[in-house]
């Protein structure tokens, strides 16, 4: 994975690119991280890497959205794939195997609160096996969205305080649109799943919802984007975009900052994994 640290005149990038290397097939991608308008550091975080174990081909990718601090997606940078493949039954059974990691990577998560902080974060992670089957998991807003055939798949599920409301309510929260206008749980936080929030945990869910989908001749793209992204970009115009620009660098580079311009205030984040035939 080739990674470089580029600075314009404004908003200042982290972009990387990186392909496989097994199989007739050749599949690529970049990735552009762009840190927000708040005053604190980047606290997006990601993983694009291609891996070779049991003779297989894994293609991992995520993105991590903290909030309160980095050091959550820090930790899931570094653990949740980890943990997931080193479930007995991922090559059997991915979606038992990811649904245990993601648990046990929150458990992990706050059993080092006193290390790690309050904060939390959110995650899209995909998993590409030997180039033709994706296996989506997110918890939160961040999103997954795969453009197959001439439309636009959805990978992923905004977990919506709204869209939870019964959950949450049924675990002793409630859901308010004060202060702001944006429904927080508790008055405090914009999404009804994620890792880590120690102090909401009660409230929170940290279950993935999950998708499998084959990659075939006919699949083009996959993009992975924080909300920052996503807050000011349908996913119809996200592969729009993507689709006009054959390099996934630069796609991913030019997503963020056409973000950017759009006056997202988020840390934005985005990857695009492009399929060649």
């Amino acid at each position: 994975m080739d990674k470089i640290c580029c600075f314009l005149a404004g908003p200042s990038l982290t972009v990387g690119k990186g392909r496989n290397s097994k199989g007739r097939s050749t599949i690529s991608y970049g990735f552009s991280l762009l840190k927000g308008a708040a005053d604190h550091p980047i606290e997006d975080y990601h993983v694009a890497k291609f891996i070779h174990t049991r003779d297989q081909e894994l293609g991992l990718f995520a993105i991590f959205d903290g909030h309160l601090g980095d050091s959550v997606p820090a930790y899931l940078q570094e653990h949740l794939f980890t943990n997931i493949l080193e479930e007995k039954e991922f090559w059997n059974d991915p979606d038992t195997a990811i649904r245990s990691a993601y648990e046990k990577t929150d458990n992990e998560i706050l059993s080092h609160s006193r290390d790690l902080g309050r904060g939390g974060s959110t995650a899209v992670t995909a998993i590409l096996v030997n180039g033709t089957k994706l296996w989506v998991a997110n918890v939160g807003d961040s999103r997954a969205v795969l453009a197959r055939r001439g439309e636009v798949i959805q990978m992923s599920t905004d977990h919506d305080p709204n869209s939870e409301r019964e959950s949450i309510e049924t675990r002793g929260g409630f859901v308010s649109n004060m202060p702001g206008d944006v429904a927080r749980v508790n008055g405090q936080l914009a999404v009804s799943r994620a890792f880590g929030d120690k102090s909401l945990k009660t409230q929170l869910r940290s279950d993935p919802d999950i998708r499998v989908e084959d990659a075939n001749s006919e699949t083009e793209l996959l993009i992975l984007a924080s909300d920052g992204l996503w807050k000011v970009m349908s996913n119809q115009e996200a592969v729009d975009l993507a689709r006009k620009v054959k390099n996934p660098l630069a796609a991913a580079r030019r997503l963020t900052l056409e973000a950017f311009k759009r006056e997202s205030k988020d840390d934005i984040s985005c990857i695009v994994v492009r399929f060649k035939a």
